[in-house]
């Protein structure tokens, strides 16, 4: 969501749940800045849909929202954008200079600059780049109303990156509280399956690497790093571990124990509403809504987390898990979980870490190229990680501090010594060390890339 556009959501929100939703839109579209086709595309992609403007344009969008279906293009551009205040001295737009993948460009035949779909990861950098508010991620909030009101669980799983992004001083039994007065039944820590997947890619390391020379590829960090090898890299495949990510765990560990539980993912990051809906791992995770977007809503309701006593819950994230929130901090998780299950492969780990995109693909190319000095490779899209991405509400510096912070807290600090963790993998049906070398029993946690 572009900033430009955070009163009319909030104007958005605050009907919708007050009831005079019908009332507000047609003030809205009959005040229009702009033209009221334009208006009604801005509404409807902070409204998480895509529909056309009509005269029964009331109507549809409330049934779009009711009957939410999953649309891949997460980052869209409206109509017309060819501002030339927006060029450079390059003679390209901001949108195009920022795209990490070269997938915006200018249509000479439109006159206008346009998305590539083939070539975007949805990483949303193009977003705030663009002044003029003219690129949107789809804001999936209102569809997400519906999803409490007709769902007795519905399910908030917070990203690691989540600390201090609503103040130094407030708790995550606050920020719980926050969350279920919103409406939600319950907020869970995504730190919690990222220790299942620390002990997983342990597992993926002593199975792959023997030597000096061979090389592992975590999937356990960043879509954008995913996608980097996917569409650019795929050569590299082979060395990639074929496991989901901590958000994707989440859902499916969520779902799994509770079938009819819906979960909805709560990061700093646009590329996440991407991820959700790819092919493979789709309908683990229903919504996605960013740290910024939350705050909105926040506000919208009047809701102050640092004001409300906190809902406490027994301890169940351990140091490494919570560290994935910043650059370094799966390799952290990797090698500490390594040292206790397979301490004789230590002298063979040695991590190496690609901080932001251009640091990615740099690191990329150099294994591509058989020149790399490691043999764990782990890549943040974001410089800093999580931390840093485009929707965190604190700067990236802070960000990791407070992370780090609240790890070094951590009553756990290796996720094999939590009898919580022992618990829920024992009611998956993964009882031992080995069962993590079963591909039917740990199929939970695995994709094909």
């Amino acid at each position: 969501m572009h900033n430009k556009y955070n009163d009319l959501f909030d104007t958005l929100v605050k009907s919708y749940y007050e009831g005079d939703f019908d009332t507000t839109l047609n003030r809205i579209i009959t005040c229009h800045e702009s033209s009221p086709q334009e208006t009604f595309e801005i509404i409807t992609s902070l409204c998480g849909v895509k529909i056309e403007f009509d005269n029964n344009y009331l109507y549809n969008l409330k049934k779009a929202i009711t009957h939410y279906t999953v649309q891949k293009k997460v980052v869209e551009k409206l109509q017309c954008c060819s501002d030339d205040s927006c060029k450079g001295d390059d003679n390209k737009y901001n949108c195009q200079r920022a795209c990490p993948f070269d997938a915006i460009y200018f249509d000479e035949e439109k006159g206008s600059t346009e998305i590539d779909g083939d070539k975007c990861l949805g990483c949303g950098i193009c977003i705030d780049s663009c002044k003029s508010g003219r690129i949107l991620d789809k804001v999936q909030y209102i569809p997400i109303i519906d999803l409490i009101k007709n769902n007795k669980t519905v399910i908030a799983a917070v990203a690691p990156a989540i600390s201090g992004q609503f103040g130094d001083d407030v708790t995550m039994d606050q920020l719980r509280a926050a969350f279920i007065q919103m409406g939600f039944t319950d907020m869970i820590e995504v730190a919690f399956a990222a220790d299942i997947l620390s002990i997983k890619e342990a597992v993926e390391f002593n199975k792959h690497v023997k030597g000096p020379n061979d090389l592992m590829i975590t999937s356990c960090c960043c879509p954008m790093w995913v996608g980097m090898l996917k569409k650019v890299y795929n050569e590299l495949i082979d060395d990639l571990s074929p496991s989901v990510s901590p958000m994707v765990a989440a859902g499916r560990v969520i779902k799994k124990l509770n079938p009819d539980a819906k979960v909805v993912f709560v990061g700093p990051c646009i590329a996440k509403k991407a991820e959700a809906k790819e092919k493979d791992v789709a309908g683990a995770i229903d919504f996605v809504l960013t740290f910024q977007e939350v705050d909105e809503i926040f506000n919208a309701m009047d809701i102050r987390p640092r004001d409300l006593e906190g809902v406490p819950t027994k301890e169940y994230a351990s140091k490494g898990g919570r560290l994935y929130a910043r650059t370094g901090g799966v390799s952290v998780a990797v090698h500490d979980v390594l040292n206790e299950l397979y301490p004789d492969q230590i002298k063979n780990f040695k991590a190496v870490q690609a901080n932001g995109v251009i640091e990615c693909k740099k690191i990329l190319n150099s294994a591509l190229n058989g020149e790399i000095n490691a043999s764990f490779l782990e890549g943040m899209g974001c410089v800093g990680g999580c931390v840093g991405g485009p929707k965190a509400n604190i700067p990236t510096a802070r960000g990791k501090e407070d992370v780090d912070n609240f790890a070094k807290e951590s009553a756990i600090q290796v996720p094999v010594h939590s009898d919580t963790l022992d618990d829920v993998l024992g009611r998956l049906g993964i009882e031992s060390l080995k069962d993590f070398e079963d591909k039917d029993k740990i199929q939970l946690f695995e994709r094909e890339f």
